[in-house]
């Protein structure tokens, strides 16, 4: 423990010249991810301001998987640096336990049970609400119509990861700089490990068994991640381990992409002609199944909470309020239009009919997000929640490890049968060390 405090100090330190002037009285510094949604809460932050005249806004907007990193040391810490953050519900559960959060009441104005039920109880724990949420997410499957017309192919209702792999072969023109599928591969515990998670359940493969024995090594695992590095390194684009969410969406916005499987989230992006060069030309289907056909389903959410190391907590939970209200909603659909509207949290954005007509996928994702089943079934039983995440506090160190180790598959660093070996022999080292498993 006395290590951990040490690497974290170290990481508070290092950190220090970004945020030494933060807290003059009545500033609120917000740790926020550089996704596009959060791009235009900073860009409509002033409207806030202009009604808060006695509060100021101060932004750190980072990389995720450094926003990660750095709200963790901070929280753990207690070191009160950041009045706002961004978090998921990955952690809300596990650090409302810990006593790291301040629980949230809103008033009846803000209409808490206009939160889609799904979202408001991935935000809960022991019957308390600790972070309201800006945006909210499954997982879904986009396409080029253009392309599969071109090619003579039409996807399914509910398509395969076999068929993936046919359509994406036979679309993909790498010296036209077109690339039959675009999936994450920068290492992360929320960024490639996310989607490889989420194959991997399709595919029958859990990370643990009842007695919490790793199980990376299955014939379920070899055969998910064999289709994924096979399919990465035919078909998708170069230097696949620096492309995370943000890369691919650029990527497919750009025309570079004929099939990403991702975020729902991603649709009010590529929809949106004014971000996106095939804005015309996009479809979607859910996500493929694997031979399980079955197993835990994604569902994430972006949200914003509130450290009880904050000196500012009342002023911090007037703003997130604001950022998460149907007023915010109503906001960025009169400066941006509906279609980019903060998408799956509210039951009043999907009944809007506004928002009907701009986003064509509306109703598809609104049923993905009601219908998310992060702690569904796996092939075997497990001791563990979460669909693309594990949800117990070892993870986000050991999914970040294996997810560098999956990342050299795609490099060629790594065959698959020694990148799974070698997350197997690392998980259990992590969770003998921790005291989980013996």
């Amino acid at each position: 423990m006395s290590r951990l405090k040490s690497l974290c100090a170290l990481t508070l330190l290092l950190s220090g010249s970004v945020l030494s002037s933060a807290h003059a009285a009545g500033t609120l510094t917000i740790a926020t991810v550089n996704n596009g949604d959060m791009i235009v809460m900073r860009q409509l932050s002033s409207e806030f301001e202009k009604a808060h005249p006695d509060i100021h806004l101060n932004w750190v907007t980072l990389e995720e998987n450094v926003l990660r990193q750095r709200v963790t040391t901070d929280i753990a810490m207690k070191t009160g640096q950041f009045d706002v953050v961004t978090i998921g519900n990955y952690e809300v559960p596990i650090w409302a336990k810990q006593g790291w959060l301040t629980e949230l009441k809103p008033d009846a104005a803000y209409d808490v049970n206009d939160v889609l039920p799904s979202v408001r109880e991935a935000l809960t724990s022991d019957g308390k609400l600790y972070a309201l949420p800006f945006y909210a997410e499954s997982v879904m499957t986009y396409y080029r119509k253009d392309l599969f017309q071109k090619a003579g192919l039409t996807m399914p209702e509910d398509p395969t990861y076999d068929q993936i792999r046919q359509f994406a072969d036979k679309i993909t023109d790498k010296s036209g700089q077109v690339y039959g599928i675009c999936l994450r591969g920068k290492p992360g515990w929320g960024e490639n490990m996310a989607y490889v998670s989420s194959l991997a359940n399709t595919y029958g493969a859990q990370w643990f068994d009842m007695s919490w024995k790793p199980l990376l090594t299955s014939d379920a695992w070899k055969k998910a991640l064999t289709w994924y590095v096979s399919a990465m390194k035919e078909d998708g684009p170069p230097g696949a381990t620096s492309n995370g969410f943000n890369e691919n969406l650029a990527l497919f916005a750009s025309g570079h992409c004929g099939i990403w499987i991702d975020s729902t989230v991603a649709g009010g992006l590529l929809f949106d002609p004014k971000q996106s060069q095939v804005a015309d030309k996009v479809g979607f289907a859910p996500a493929p199944k694997g031979p399980y056909g079955k197993g835990p389903t994604w569902l994430w959410a972006w949200s914003l909470a509130v450290p009880v190391s904050s000196h500012q907590s009342a002023d911090a939970q007037t703003f997130i309020t604001w950022a998460t209200s149907k007023d915010y909603v109503k906001l960025v659909a009169d400066r941006k239009g509906w279609v980019a509207v903060p998408a799956g949290t509210r039951a009043s954005t999907y009944a809007a009919p506004e928002y009907q007509k701009a986003a064509p996928f509306a109703s598809f994702v609104l049923n993905a997000i009601k219908t998310a089943d992060p702690n569904g079934q796996t092939a075997q039983p497990r001791p563990y929640t979460g669909a693309q995440f594990v949800g117990i506090p070892e993870f986000q160190a050991m999914g970040t490890q294996v997810g560098q180790t999956v990342a050299a598959t795609l490099s060629g660093q790594m065959t698959v049968d020694q990148a799974l070996a070698s997350a197997q022999s690392s998980i259990t080292r992590s969770l003998r060390q921790s005291g989980r498993a013996k």
